[in-house]
């Protein structure tokens, strides 16, 4: 099974990056519901150390081969964790403390046109007139997600700050993934266990921080299950399923999956947090979907 899933195949890509959009939209969830009950930086730091620690006794080996790699490649490594772990994850969490899972979820959506337009600028992969109408599209409906169905508040700019910190989020995350095809080339074990380093590194000052300034952390259960999940399946392993199916097919194929993750978003907003789905949430995730199928045509 593990041979299998380790061919570089299109079906091993689709399968491993719709299992990330899965643990994601996991994330969304529990990131909300999380949001009264561990401050968001310190969520993020327990992320990546926690995923850290995972990843480390199976990438010593590589790591121990990979390390000349490392060394001469440094400050790429260092930019990826910043931008993939250090800084996205870190305002996705801020954005839940002050905004529905759902909304969250659909302004996910929004990556995969991001992600074609930094691939152009960073990559030279061109945007054709259909993509670029499929980018307007998209932007609509983000906006409209974010105005929460009222032109109005557009002209007035009164949009919920938790959407805005959400958009600058998935923007680094674009960044991030069109970055990837400047990855060096070393085991994708090492690379996890540099890139979660970094990112368990500049969230530990923060999150020391946030805890002087009178944040704490609900010790129950419950708050214990939730930091567990988000350190296994969002981050240990939807990140290793994620930059291996974006190195088969590349950034902005792969990015396309993203918007599978309002999809399961919803469905699991609805079943455990009771969120009710309001009508400008179907206007403006058919507008991003239209969008993304137009920005993701050859």
């Amino acid at each position: 099974m593990l041979d299998r899933l380790s061919r570089p195949t299109p079906a091993v890509a689709y399968l491993l990056l719709t299992l990330t959009t899965l643990f994601w939209a996991g994330n969304y969830t529990i990131g909300r519901w999380a949001a009264g009950h561990v401050p968001p930086v310190t969520l993020a730091f327990l992320r990546w150390t926690g995923a850290m620690a995972l990843v480390l006794p199976l990438a010593v080996s590589h790591l121990k081969r990979d390390w000349p790699v490392v060394r001469a490649n440094l400050g790429t490594l260092l930019v990826l964790g910043t931008l993939g772990g250090g800084l996205f994850n870190t305002l996705q969490y801020i954005a839940l403390s002050e905004t529905t899972a759902t909304s969250a979820g659909i302004i996910n959506s929004s990556s995969p046109v991001m992600i074609a337009i930094l691939s152009f600028f960073l990559n030279g992969e061109r945007v054709a007139p259909r993509q670029m109408a499929g980018i307007a599209l998209s932007l609509t409906g983000v906006l409209v997600v974010i105005a929460k169905g009222d032109v109005e508040s557009l002209a007035a700019l009164s949009f919920n700050r938790g959407d805005l910190i959400m958009l600058g989020a998935m923007m680094l995350w674009a960044l991030y993934t069109a970055l990837l095809d400047k990855r060096p080339r070393l085991s994708f074990l090492s690379f996890a266990a540099v890139t979660y380093a970094v990112a368990s590194g500049l969230n530990l000052p923060l999150a020391a921080a946030e805890l002087a300034m009178g944040a704490s952390i609900d010790p129950s259960l419950a708050s214990l299950a939730a930091v567990a999940y988000i350190v296994v399946f969002p981050s240990f392993l939807a990140y290793l399923c994620y930059n291996r199916g974006i190195e088969i097919i590349g950034p902005v194929r792969g990015g396309v999956f993203i918007h599978l993750v309002p999809l399961f978003t919803v469905v699991l907003a609805v079943l455990f947090l009771g969120e009710d789905p309001a009508p400008y949430h179907a206007v403006g995730f058919a507008l991003i979907l239209t969008g993304v199928w137009l920005a993701s045509g050859r």
